[in-house]
């Protein structure tokens, strides 16, 4: 992330949450000492030297005990890595390919040709904005039809080549709108989880923020299922869950528990296969060693997946999809 980027985000405080206050002040009076320092020419280092430490203590014991809501903000919060960011860190010959081939390019999902480490891969990602004019143009990270479809032909390009897949999910959701459902939103999505299940070459999808409902899961059928540590995945927004359920948006804290959408939640049911950690304070605090934590743990599960045959890699995935959930019956 360029520090042009972080800077149209918002000033030092507004990239705190209200949780993060307590470090954010720790913060602000180690920045006056180190600006005292300067100017008086005065030997400070040790007294820095504690707060730093304090802060770095506080740090820990805030993230060590998030709550739902927390995380929710976490992985919607503006600063936080995007899939263009990764791959721009990641690689330096990505090659980005348009289109669906059908009607137009969305430039909410991103797509193409990279090579990572000594393999090359397609890789495919919903892509949010930094300000008001990329998330215009962006959709705001929620997919058209067309988008869905590019996805999938970029997909199809990758078996017909032997190349494995990786997606980076991140959005609210597909696009709800009139034209988006005309042109068939439904469809497109649908066609996504099946034609995905199928899909004889590997694929490894990682949940980088949010991953909501369907939008989310048009890109996420996949052999490994990832997420990063303070990232979401749900059916629904906590938001959307509140309005359904109680009808109050004050409820949106409840609903979050409820949904169970964190990492953790989500691993201890076996929807996602493993949480990759994220530096001290979330991935937006060091974009370069989360991407290349990614880095390391994509080469990783690529590397294995690469040893079954196809056959073999489609009967283990849609195995995978079939085990998911459990039921109780009542005894007569």
């Amino acid at each position: 992330m360029t520090a042009e980027n972080r800077d149209t985000a918002g000033t030092s405080s507004g990239q705190y949450l209200d949780f993060e206050k307590p470090i954010l002040e720790l913060e602000d009076k180690i920045a006056e000492l180190r600006q005292l320092a300067s100017v008086q020419d005065i030997q400070v280092d040790d007294e820095i030297q504690k707060l730093t430490e304090k802060a770095n203590k506080l740090r820990k014991d805030i993230f060590s005990k998030l709550s739902a809501w927390q995380c929710v903000q976490l992985a919607r919060h503006p600063l936080r890595p995007y899939t263009q960011d990764y791959v721009d860190e990641m690689t330096d010959d990505f090659v980005e390919l348009h289109g669906d081939r059908a009607f137009a390019d969305d430039p909410s999902i991103v797509g193409g040709l990279m090579t990572l480490e000594d393999k090359r891969i397609v890789i495919i990602g919903h892509q949010k904005g930094r300000n008001t004019k990329e998330n215009i143009y962006r959709n705001f990270g929620m997919p058209h039809p067309e988008g869905y479809r590019k996805a999938l032909r970029l997909m199809k390009l990758a078996e017909k080549f032997n190349l494995p897949v990786v997606t980076l999910i991140d959005t609210p959701g597909a696009y709800p709108g009139i034209g988006a459902e005309e042109r068939g939103q439904a469809e497109a999505i649908a066609t996504n989880l099946k034609e995905m299940a199928s899909l004889t070459v590997p694929i490894v999808a990682v949940i980088i923020g949010e991953g909501g409902s369907g939008g989310a899961l048009a890109l996420g059928v996949a052999d490994r299922v990832l997420m990063l540590e303070y990232a979401i995945y749900a059916v629904i927004s906590p938001e959307g869950c509140a309005a359904i359920l109680w009808k109050d948006q004050e409820k949106n804290k409840d609903a979050a528990e409820a949904l169970k959408l964190t990492a953790n939640d989500l691993l201890s049911v076996g929807v996602i296969d493993r949480v990759i950690a994220e530096p001290d304070g979330g991935a937006h605090r060091d974009p370069k060693t989360m991407a290349e934590e990614l880095k390391r743990v994509l080469y990783e599960e690529l590397d294995y997946l690469q040893h079954f045959e196809p056959d073999k890699l489609v009967e283990k995935r849609r195995q995978k999809y079939l085990n998911m959930g459990f039921f109780v019956e009542d005894s007569p």
